[in-house]
């Protein structure tokens, strides 16, 4: 009886190992699975956002923001672990020519804030022209703000009434290339920084940004009436020695932001 059931168990374990035999063999032709890919599917919206000639009421001209944007610098402060911050109370979007760079006798935006274009799925159309008012950076400090900052970056006193657009006074960036980022919904930005700082002339230097699109939306305040707005953020670095900005009290580095807010009021 022992042996019948030795006999038995070793049938069981013969079937086994064979049918093991017999499956590894189908499967020895099998393709191994492609690992998973890391990168991120990307999608990109339609908008098509333009400034026409910024005509009031005209729902499909858009129209800067400017009392809700702001052009902002920081610095490292040399020795020091915390950062220099301010911004530029003045700053527009729009192609300022040598024949443009002047002062204008006004309170309010000396020139049309019309020279940009956004296309969120063609960035290749997408463009746009800056500019700041030098002298016009404010980092809370007064004395400083009217001082130091002045001589530092060869300008002059702000002049009440007068918004100075002179070549003197003028910082610029002009987009070169914009495209996709691999990786976000964001866009790569190429641009001219233009800017006399303290050398003899203005010079251009070619520097790399990040361009955000933040998305069209409809907003409503009480009883007025319902209107649309979106954004564009702007980042980029720039070497201020290159303008001849010799301060020892500040880094190399200058980083800068801007937050654009547009509607089609």
């Amino acid at each position: 009886m022992k042996s019948l059931s030795n006999k038995f168990l070793l049938m069981c374990m013969v079937l086994i190992s064979l049918f093991g035999y017999i499956v590894s063999c189908t499967r020895e032709n099998d393709v191994a699975p492609e690992p998973a890919s890391n990168t991120p599917v990307i999608t990109h919206g339609t908008d098509v956002l333009l400034p026409g000639n910024m005509t009031a009421g005209d729902t499909t001209q858009w129209k800067l923001d400017k009392s809700h944007s702001n052009a902002m610098w920081s610095t490292n402060y040399v020795g020091a672990a915390g950062l220099l911050t301010g911004r530029f109370n003045q700053f527009g979007v729009h192609d300022v020519t040598d024949a443009k760079a002047t002062n204008y006798v006004t309170t309010g935006q000396p020139l049309k804030d019309t020279s940009w274009a956004f296309y969120e799925n063609e960035p290749a159309k997408t463009y746009f022209n800056g500019y700041v008012q030098i002298n016009t950076s404010n980092t809370g400090e007064l004395g400083r703000d009217t001082g130091c900052n002045i001589s530092t970056l060869g300008t002059v006193k702000v002049v009440p009434g007068t918004q100075n657009l002179s070549i003197t006074n003028l910082a610029k960036i002009t987009t070169t290339n914009v495209k996709f980022d691999d990786l976000t919904t964001d866009y790569i930005v190429t641009l001219n920084l233009t800017w006399q700082g303290k050398l003899g002339a203005p010079i251009s230097k070619s520097v790399v940004g990040r361009l955000k699109y933040i998305k069209k939306n409809r907003v409503q305040f009480g009883t007025a009436a319902a209107y649309s707005v979106f954004g564009l953020q702007l980042k980029f670095q720039f070497n201020c020695r290159d303008f001849g900005i010799a301060s020892t009290s500040i880094s190399d580095k200058i980083d800068i932001e801007c937050n654009m807010n547009f509607n089609n009021k």
